[in-house]
Parts: structure tokens; C-alpha cells; sequence
């Protein structure tokens, strides 16, 4: 799925820092904790509690961020829409990264349990 040049030039110039208090919020609503939300980020790009402080601080880039993290091997997993998008068809590599992440926090918010296989190898949804 296309997205234009200056849609994915915004995704890429925004903060990390501005989008996880959004994160929060959204997950805290609907009853989930901050270590839930932790939990699924460190799945996704391999950063523990302390890494994402450390963004959180330098204020990176959502481009940064993913130039640092290490993709879960699994992460072209996670399908379905989000924000209009099919996830799978989104041709820029770092818009596709970043709507992963909102597809996490997403069903974390709704109440679905987010569970790893035994290998922890991928993604699913009860």
C-alpha cells in the first residue's frame, strides 16, 4: 500500500518520546500497565525498560529509533489495518515498522492478551 512522500517523511521526523505518552495513555484507559506496554515494545525492537528511557531522553527520531532497534525476527507477523492501513502492504520499511508498533499497543488497549510462543518467536492473539 502507497503511501505518499510526505506522510512517511512526518512518521519518520516525529519523536518517539511525543507518541509513547500517547501510548500510555491509551493503554492506562483500558486498564493495562505500563509494564504491559513494555513488554510488547521489547518484543518488537529488542529495547528493555532502560533503552527506552534513554530514547525517551535524547528525543529521537521514530527513524532513530528503529535505525537502533533489532526487529523481532517475527515482526512481519503482525497483520491487519491500523489508521487506514493494511500493515502487510505498507511499502515504505519504516512507516511498516512504526504501524507494527501502533498495531501492538493497539490490541494491548483493546484487552487482548498479547502471548509469546514457547520459542517466543511470534505474535498471536487470544
Amino acid at each position: 500500500m502507497k503511501t505518499t512522500a510526505d506522510h512517511d517523511n512526518r512518521i519518520a521526523k516525529m519523536t518517539f518520546a511525543s507518541v509513547y505518552l500517547h501510548y500510555i495513555n491509551k493503554i492506562e484507559k483500558k486498564g493495562r500497565s505500563i509494564s504491559e506496554l513494555h513488554e510488547v515494545i521489547e518484543w518488537l525492537t529488542g529495547f528493555n525498560t532502560e533503552k527506552l528511557q534513554e530514547m525517551i531522553d535524547r528525543k529521537v527520531t521514530f527513524e532513530t529509533f528503529f535505525d537502533e532497534a533489532t526487529l523481532h525476527a517475527n515482526a512481519d507477523l503482525i497483520k491487519g489495518t491500523i489508521c487506514g492501513y493494511r500493515i502487510e502492504k505498507i511499502e515504505n520499511p519504516l512507516t511498516q515498522k512504526v504501524r507494527y508498533l501502533d498495531k501492538l499497543v493497539d490490541e494491548l488497549a483493546k484487552g487482548k492478551a498479547i502471548t509469546y510462543d514457547i520459542n517466543a518467536e511470534a505474535v498471536r492473539k487470544k
